[in-house]
């Protein structure tokens, strides 16, 4: 039994009781799911030990306060976005409380006293996705925090003899001075309550449940429902909403016809999976949502080792139901091969799935799974394009030791996807990235064609293609190819309204542009490339004072992020594009070259 001096993070699930008393199951499945995808990861990132689980709750030891409020920061902030669009009273919710004091450590490991029972307190009057801070915690990171802080004063906390003194943080959406002093104005960033369904046949493809009775398995069925999506996305013929907008369903109790007006979708594919040892059984069902109607249902029994049998049947059995007509194209899509060693596919599954996580340990353990898939399957290109995909993100994030090194990593290994399998999108999705990002935007430009022929409605695909045209100096034609991925994924994701306000930037429309990057800070406050292109916006339009207080933001979220490091990566074709971002910060204020931004 040792006593010392620790930082102790306490935090609960809001409400848990009435979210268990709804469905334990589903419940207890989301909240692993959680643990597994982003609460330990981030924890490991600052160097926490989980001591205990309460059920629901955690107590967690850190080295330094400074890492346990930034491990709460990014834990709620994930939260948040997580969360948009699911309604109030289904959203899993944190309150954390966190103290600086004295423990006693037992010989297990366990900690004891009152660091550990102020900690508890201070959760227990924090507000849901509010993190509660005491005096002595607060002390240690007041210089380094620029969210909305509260000071409560001294609260008298159950079974602690003196009030505590103590400071809320609240992380969540910010306010938008930008769309208040402009109400009714259209913008492209505005968020639709519900979209126009297109003249085609169109359909969103919903998680299907996973119906495993292990949590761990909802890899497998979140991975089958995207390759139904990414099928359906090769028809010309056919409307298919994103994973991005129809996942944000998964585990929400909405009606079908709600999420169909939402989603601008006539028909909506829903199902399950259970994977049982060397067994797979699939079900799903075609509803019209405009009557409620079934058009067509069906379940398939088979080996595992069938699952890609199950998925082409599945597919063809929907264009069936909906009466397409076919080009000789979409057919000989349809039609192209996939991996047949099913140990390989569950490990590129595994291994989206930790990608769309989008941080530096979910891009290691991508890499590493996707690498484990090829060790089965030499020429598995799905799982060569995800390992490019991880080293240009390496490049882009300086998130390797040597960031070029990476870049040229990933363009090989994105041609060498491509070479494998020419007619499958993921490669040229991965080529066209690394090559925007090599500075070679006519080739990007070219893959993404290509990619865009094979699969019509990927909204990632035009989504890079608009990113290119920013970069060749064409903001206009860029948004116009925004929209269009917006009508294919709704429920916009975060990095679209960077993009959108990369182009308002471009085109001078600086009051659009942040209006956008407003938006892309209501999914995620973290973001320093957003206050950074925020500070120059407001220094080209004389707002000199928002402008710095803009930039202090971005330089308390990441100090080591450098202006100059942004002009050698950003691969504008005229560098103009990017010294009009650099004219801006001067004009806030801001010296530059040579100063670090995050």
């Amino acid at each position: 039994m040792t006593r010392k001096l620790a930082a102790i993070l306490v935090a609960d699930v809001v409400g848990y009781s009435r979210l268990a008393g709804a469905d334990e199951d589903r419940i207890l499945a989301r909240l692993r799911t959680l643990r597994s995808d982003l609460v330990d990861p981030t924890i490991a990132v600052h160097n926490g030990r989980v001591v205990k689980r309460t059920g629901d709750g955690s107590i967690i030891e850190f080295r330094s306060v400074v890492d346990a409020v930034r491990c709460a920061i990014e834990v709620q902030t994930a939260m948040v976005e997580r969360n948009i669009g699911v309604p109030p009273e289904h959203r899993i919710e944190f309150r954390v409380g966190i103290h600086l004091g004295d423990v006693v450590e037992e010989n297990d490991g366990d900690l004891m006293g009152d660091g550990v029972n102020i900690a508890a307190r201070l959760e227990g009057v924090a507000q849901p996705g509010a993190i509660c801070l005491s005096e002595d915690a607060y002390r240690q990171v007041r210089a380094r925090l620029d969210l909305a802080v509260t000071d409560l004063g001294p609260i008298q906390l159950k079974n602690i003899a003196e009030p505590m003194r103590a400071y809320s943080l609240q992380v969540g959406p910010i306010s938008q001075p930008a769309l208040a002093r402009q109400p009714g104005e259209q913008h492209a960033a505005k968020l639709p309550s519900a979209a126009s369904v297109p003249d085609k046949p169109s359909i969103a493809v919903l998680a299907f449940n996973n119906m495993s009775g292990d949590a761990e398995q909802e890899y497998f069925s979140d991975g089958i429902s995207e390759d139904i999506i990414t099928d359906l996305s090769k028809l010309s013929e056919l409307h298919v909403i994103a994973r991005n907008s129809s996942f944000v369903y998964k585990n929400v109790t909405a009606s079908v016809p709600e999420m169909a007006k939402a989603l601008g979708v006539r028909y909506v594919l829903e199902g399950s999976v259970r994977k049982a040892g060397n067994r797979v059984r699939v079900t799903a069902q075609l509803i019209d949502a405009s009557n409620g109607g079934h058009i067509w249902a069906s379940r398939f029994d088979r080996d595992l080792t069938d699952i890609f049998a199950v998925q082409d049947e599945l597919t063809q059995e929907i264009v069936t139901a909906l009466k397409l007509n076919l080009t000789h194209g979409d057919q000989n899509r349809l039609a192209q091969g996939r991996a047949v060693d099913v140990r390989a596919y569950e490990l590129l599954l595994r291994g989206r799935e930790q990608a769309s996580a989008h941080s530096r340990t979910g891009n290691c353990a991508a890499r590493s799974l996707a690498a484990d898939a090829i060790a089965i399957d030499p020429g598995y290109a799905a799982a060569q394009a995800l390992i490019s995909f991880t080293h240009v993100l390496d490049y882009i994030n300086a998130w390797s030791t040597d960031p070029e090194a990476s870049l040229r990593i990933g363009l090989d290994l994105a041609q060498q996807a491509v070479e494998m399998a020419e007619q499958q999108p993921n490669g040229h999705f991965a080529l066209g990235m690394a090559c925007m990002w090599n500075r070679e935007l006519d080739r990007a430009r070219a893959e993404v064609l290509r990619g865009l022929a094979l699969s019509p409605n990927s909204a990632a695909l035009l989504m890079l293609m608009a990113h290119i045209q920013i970069f060749s100096g064409d903001p206009a034609t860029a948004l116009k190819t925004l929209d269009a991925s917006m009508r294919l994924d709704p429920h916009y994701p975060e990095v679209l309204f960077q993009f959108l306000a990369d182009a308002h930037f471009s085109l001078g429309d600086y009051e659009q542009a942040i209006i956008a990057i407003e938006q892309r800070l209501q999914q995620n406050a973290q973001s320093e490339t957003a206050y950074a292109l925020l500070a120059s916006c407001y220094g080209h339009l004389g707002r000199k004072e928002e402008g710095q207080q803009a930039w202090r933001k971005a330089l308390q979220i990441n100090p080591n992020f450098s202006v100059e490091r942004r002009r050698r990566v950003l691969p504008f074709r005229n560098p103009e594009d990017f010294e009009r971002r650099v004219e801006g910060l001067r004009k806030a204020g801001v010296t530059v070259p040579d100063v670090r931004q995050c």
